[in-house]
C-alpha cells in the first residue's frame, strides 16, 4: 500500500533537488564566515577592476579638458574625488556583499536541514515498514 506522507516527502526532496540542492549543498560547504569572506573579496576585486575601466574610459572622453588648464591643486582635487568615490563605493559593496552572502548561507542552511529532516523522516518510515513485515 502506498504511503502518502512518504510520497509528500519524495516530491518535496526531488523539487529541492532539482531547485536548490546542487548549489546550497556547495553553499553550505562553506563554513559562514568563509562564505562571506570569499564572496566579499570576489565582489569587491571585480568593483575594483569595474572601477578602473570606468575611470579609464571617462579619462580618454573626457581627459583632455580636464588635463587642458591644470595645476597641482586642481590635480590633488580630482586624486582626492576620485579616491573617495572609490573608497565610498568600496565600503558600500562591501556591506552590501556581506549581508547578501550571509542571508545567502543562511537561507541555504535553512533548506538544507529541512531536505535532510525529510529524508530521515522518509528513511524511519522505511525501517518501520520492515519492521512490521518482520
Amino acid at each position: 500500500m502506498l504511503d502518502k506522507r512518504k510520497i509528500r516527502l519524495m516530491t518535496r526532496a526531488a523539487i529541492y533537488e532539482k531547485t536548490y540542492g546542487e548549489e546550497d549543498l556547495k553553499v553550505t560547504g562553506y563554513y559562514q564566515k568563509d562564505y562571506v569572506s570569499l564572496n566579499v573579496w570576489i565582489t569587491l576585486i571585480w568593483m575594483t577592476v569595474g572601477y578602473a575601466l570606468t575611470a579609464a574610459l571617462l579619462f580618454i572622453s573626457c581627459g583632455e579638458s580636464v588635463v587642458e588648464g591644470i595645476t597641482f591643486v586642481r590635480m590633488m582635487i580630482i586624486a582626492a574625488i576620485v579616491i573617495g568615490l572609490y573608497l565610498s563605493l568600496l565600503i558600500i559593496f562591501a556591506i552590501g556583499a556581506g549581508s547578501f552572502y550571509k542571508k545567502r548561507h543562511t537561507q541555504a542552511k535553512q533548506r538544507v536541514k529541512k531536505y535532510m529532516r525529510d529524508l530521515s523522516q522518509m528513511e524511519k518510515i522505511d525501517l518501520k515498514k520492515e519492521k512490521n513485515r518482520s
